[in-house]
């Protein structure tokens, strides 16, 4: 072999990007390892390789293509991205012969980072979205070299992903508030860097400040409850925020229902201890004034009207945000009411 042709295949192989681990499921795969390649010839190229500079029977030094070979291999291992199944055919081969060298330079370094190449697409799959993995699909559906496999993670990947990105946020503006909608709609006009951003940690900001104007608007029509926990929200973290609206929100609006509807049975029964005490002064007036019983008896049907009257306002205020405001207006009219009744009977039977 020349020895020009022999430096020329050991730095493709040494300078090949190197990925994530082998796996023997993807050997049965592996395409026949090619022959050394000449500078210009890639990684599963059948196109046969430039005529040589000097004539074929050129000698080569065994120790000095030995010495290049176990610096290639050396320079393999330094590699970021060697994988440890690479390693541990690396150390191999320089535990070895000359000829171990040699065949792992040429044979086994293309193999492995193909199948090394395949894992790592293979293991784009969990985190994808449709666009990605029907591509991922379509990869190993095909038949493929090393060029292809390296294609595949350093462009077509990406370009996918961002196709993914797009729809995702499409699905996310689509029923986002104010804020979230104007951040995805500039994350859609960007660069696939913007909208990878935007998912990543763009969305959920834009979507907190949705949170704290909802809440704030929640407060402004909300009870005395409503009132404080949205402002602990407001106080607290994002995750406080979304609970708050989630589920807090109605906790406690049903605690200021339930405040209210005491208010209203509470004023109802004060309403009942009056009447009660105006029913005895009227039938003590009756004792005194016989003959005004159909007075009596029309002044008190207007007592109960007034009071009906009274509970009805309270009730049409408790599905309200400020019914606990309506139910203590509704409570004062019908106390009112009451006096001006009771003052109207007492006239009516002195003058009798």
């Amino acid at each position: 072999m020349k020895s020009s042709r022999i430096r020329a295949a050991v730095t493709a192989a040494a300078l090949a990007p190197a990925v994530l681990f082998a796996s023997p499921a993807f050997a049965a795969e592996t395409p026949a390892a090619p022959p050394a390649t000449a500078p210009d010839q890639a990684v599963g190229d059948r196109t046969p390789a430039k005529p040589a500079d000097k004539p074929a029977d050129t000698p080569v030094d065994p120790a000095k293509q030995a010495e290049e070979d176990r610096a290639a291999i050396q320079k393999i291992l330094a590699e970021p991205k060697c994988t440890e199944y690479m390693r541990q055919a690396a150390n191999k081969a320089l535990n070895g012969t000359a000829a171990d060298m040699r065949r792992f330079l040429e044979v086994e370094v293309p193999v492995i980072r193909l199948d090394d190449a395949r894992i790592e697409i293979a293991r784009l799959y969990d985190n994808a979205g449709p666009k990605l993995r029907q591509g991922i699909d379509d990869f190993f559906h095909s038949k493929h070299t090393l060029a292809d496999a390296t294609r595949f993670l350093e462009v077509t990947q990406h370009q996918l992903r961002d196709e993914d990105n797009r729809v995702l946020i499409a699905q996310i503006i689509d029923k986002a508030g104010p804020i979230l909608k104007e951040k995805g709609r500039a994350a859609l006009k960007g660069t696939p860097e913007d909208r990878a951003k935007f998912l990543e940690t763009g969305q959920h900001e834009a979507r907190d400040q949705d949170n704290r104007v909802l809440i704030a608007q929640l407060m402004s029509t909300g009870g005395p409850v409503v009132k404080e926990k949205g402002l602990a929200a407001l106080n607290g973290t994002p995750e406080d925020r979304v609970k708050f609206l989630q589920v807090g929100q109605h906790e406690a609006r049903a605690l200021d229902k339930k405040a209210e509807e005491e208010a209203a049975k509470n004023a109802q029964g004060n309403k009942g201890t009056t009447g009660t005490g105006q029913t005895g002064s009227t039938n003590a007036q009756q004792t005194v004034a016989t003959g005004n019983g159909s007075s009596t008896s029309t002044s008190t049907g207007n007592v109960n009207t007034t009071a009906n009257g009274g509970r009805t306002l309270a009730a049409t205020g408790a599905g309200d945000e400020t019914a606990w405001a309506a139910a203590a207006s509704g409570t004062a009219l019908a106390a009112g009411a009451a006096l001006m009744i009771a003052a109207r009977r007492r006239r009516a039977n002195s003058e009798a």
